[in-house]
Parts: structure tokens; sequence; C-alpha cells
């Protein structure tokens, strides 16, 4: 029995996860595991009407869990940063999240902006940390409204964050089992001190995976290369802020954010999984935005949990969604609507 918490969230997000929770349903019945769904109620709607944003009650039960499935956090009527900080950087701090783990897989009848480039050419993931960083909030004003205003945000490194998410990435590289080969992806032209410590810290673990190829690259040379020669790359892994710049890059070339999901993951506590999209709420209730990215994070949640089977029945039926199915990922091309969409997968499913 896996206890899964559920957060739906604001906007299109309800929508994409009750698709990813029909598809949860059958491939629990197909391989014969049960789970127990316990919904929670956090996002804009609940900020803009009771001011809570996560309560420590809720953050309590959230460690209980043996993950968790996210939809979307994002209101146009609230500022932006106070539900992303009060709900999402919350929970992946408090239980611990340190792993951004971020797929970049262009499937079979995908399109990809880049000329030329086939699936086998775009299969890469990216492992950003996730924990601490610029994200961490240190910093503030001075002189705040005036024309002498000063504004500082200090990204904060530790050896421990460091290395445990490079381990990490070389870890899963092995794992993977594809071309072994770790990129770290800095600045250690500029940023000397935060990527000497980074770039001193790749090179002391990589001596323990002797299996495993290493290359440095800057982030500004990452993003070129990416764009020009995907291929090249295996298992990247980087801080937060590059992390989060070159996920968004890496979910374009796949594709776009209708297929893209990932995983906040504490390899040994409970783990988040989501679509990489936004809420999108100028498309709220019209059934027009690609579920797959959510059925994506489903997929992940389930292979994190030990069900690879049931993770692999997913994707192989996304794949054949996505290939004979859909005419484009873009909300209101897909030729089917977002529910329809989701009956494709569990049909390809149960078959």
């Amino acid at each position: 029995m896996y206890n899964i918490a559920v957060i739906p969230g604001d906007g299109t997000g309800p929508e994409v996860i009750a698709e990813g929770l029909k598809v949860l349903k059958a491939v629990s019945e197909k391989f014969n595991f049960k789970y127990h769904l316990e919904h929670f109620d956090l996002g804009g709607e609940r900020y803009l009407k009771t001011g809570e944003i996560l309560p420590e009650s809720t953050v309590e039960k959230l460690k209980e869990m043996d993950a968790i499935y996210l939809g979307a956090i994002g209101h146009p009527e609230v500022k932006p940063g106070v539900l992303e900080q009060g709900i999402l950087l919350k929970i992946r701090f408090q239980l611990d999240q340190y792993i951004n783990l971020r797929p970049v897989k262009l499937y079979p009848g995908v399109e990809t902006p880049l000329k030329n480039k086939k699936p086998e050419d775009i299969d890469f993931v990216v492992v950003r940390e996730n924990t601490e960083g610029a994200y961490l909030g240190a910093g503030g004003f001075h002189k705040r409204g005036t024309p002498d205003e000063i504004a500082i945000q200090e990204a904060i490194h530790t050896r421990k964050g460091v290395e445990r998410c490079i381990r990490y990435a070389f870890e899963y590289c092995r794992k993977r089992n594809r071309r072994h080969k770790v990129t770290l992806c800095g600045k250690t032209n500029v940023l000397t001190y935060a990527f000497d410590l980074w770039e001193r810290t790749f090179r002391e673990v990589a001596k323990e995976f002797d299996d495993i190829e290493t290359d440095y690259a800057h982030v500004d040379a990452v993003c070129m290369w990416m764009v020009k020669n995907p291929e090249w790359f295996d298992v990247i892994v980087t801080d937060n802020m590059f992390g989060d710049i070159i996920t968004d890059l890496g979910a374009m070339i796949q594709g776009g954010l209708g297929i893209a999901a990932g995983g906040n993951i504490n390899p040994k506590g409970v783990s988040m999984f989501e679509p990489m999209g936004g809420s999108a709420p100028k498309y709220t209730g019209e059934g027009v935005v690609s579920p797959l990215a959510a059925i994506s994070a489903c997929q992940m949640m389930l292979e994190n949990l030990g069900k690879a089977k049931a993770a692999q029945d997913i994707e192989g039926a996304i794949m054949k969604v996505v290939k004979q199915d859909v005419k484009s990922l873009s909300a209101g091309k897909m030729g089917h609507s977002t529910s329809e969409v989701g009956d494709l997968v569990v049909k390809y499913i149960e078959k």
C-alpha cells in the first residue's frame, strides 16, 4: 500500500493531475498494487480565501507519505514568489528534497526545434541541486525605494550539499547505463568561490567512479551545446540556479512543457513529482492542455517507488500516443482534449 499525497494546485493543475490519476489506476490494476490518495488543498485559491499558504500541520502530514504528486502552483491574483516560496520551496527544504531530477528525452513523433536532431540525439538527464544556492533567500535590501537602493541576494553552497548532489549524479549515471558520462555545469571563471568548491568536490567524487567519464563546461557553453550537439550529454550535474535555467531549455528541445516532467528527490525520504509547465490559468477549464507531462511525472513517481515495470508501461503508452495520436503538444492543437489524451494512454496500457 502506497500513501500518495495529491496536490492538484492551481489553474490547469487539477485537470492534468486527474489524467495522471486515471493512468495510475490503470497500471495499479494491471500490476496488482494498491495505493491510498490523500488530497491537499494548497495553492492560490486557498491563500486568497484564508490567507494560509502551507500550514506546519500539513508539512508534518506530507512527511508521512510515500510520495507527493503535484499539479501546478501559481495564481494570477497572487504576487509572484508568494506561493512558489511558501509552498514549492518550503516543501523542498522541509522534506530535504535535495535533488531535482529532470530527464530530457525526445520521443519519436514529437517535434523538436533543433534541425536534424532525432530521438537518439536527445536523451540526457539534468541533476540539479535543489535546496541551496541563491534559492535559500539569503540577503536583503538597504535604502529600499530610494535612488541609493541596494539589493543583495546571496548564494550559499555547502560541502555536504554539493557532495551529495554530485554523488547522486554519478550513481544515477551508473544506474542509467547509457553513455557513462557526467558533465559538471558551472562558471568557474567568474563564480570562483562557489564553483571552486563544486569542481574540487566533483573531481574527488569522480575518483570513486572509474567507469564514468567526466567533463566540465561553463553554463553558457552547456546552453550552446544543448542546442548544437545535445547528443554529447548523458548526465549533467549543476547548482540550483543554473539547473533551473538549463532544464527549461531542455524542456523546449524535447518538445515543450507539454511533455516535460521532473522529480524533487530525497533518496531516503519523501519525493515530489510534477509536470514542468506552470498553472496556465488562461486555459483553465477548457480541456486543451497536454496531460502528458503530468502522466510522465506519475511514471517517475512509480519508478521511484520501485514499480519499474508499471513505469515502463506508462512510458510505452506515452510514446504510442505522441507517435500515433496527438498532432501537437501545444495547448488547443493536440487534436484531442486533455481527458481524451489520458484515455488514450490508459487504452495502450490496458492493451
